[in-house]
């Protein structure tokens, strides 16, 4: 079992992306928007992160960039899921330190199936 940690300022989406991780098995941390992942990630260092974009305070983008550079969290992968859908966007993403960028709407079978790639083992 994995502690995936879930940041998005949406409740619906957040509640819906927390019922799929913990169906496979996992643990559910989450936070309401990109300050507030930074801070749980550096308390409770998760095996994964999955990043919405477009947030108050700090967005998506931001906090993927701090967690990266950050000695204690920078070996833990992390996955945009956002509805930002431009190669561009895309593009920023991973340049921002992100392994992985998942569009919204997705299925079930995509995110179970990018967390399985994601987590070792």
């Amino acid at each position: 079992m994995a502690r995936i940690l879930i940041v998005d300022d949406s409740p619906s989406q957040l509640m819906g992306i927390r019922r799929i991780v913990e169906k496979l098995g996992h643990e559910a941390i989450t936070a309401e928007d990109g300050a507030a992942g930074v801070e749980v990630a550096k308390r409770e260092l998760p095996d994964l992160i999955l990043m919405d974009v477009v947030m108050p305070n700090l967005n998506g983008f931001q906090a993927t960039r701090s967690l990266t550079r950050d000695e204690s969290t920078k070996h833990i992968p992390i996955v945009l899921v956002t509805t930002k859908d431009q190669d561009t966007d895309r593009v920023w993403g991973m340049r921002q330190g992100a392994r992985a960028y998942l569009t919204k709407p997705f299925s079930e079978a995509e995110l179970a199936g990018l967390i399985g790639q994601m987590l070792p083992g």
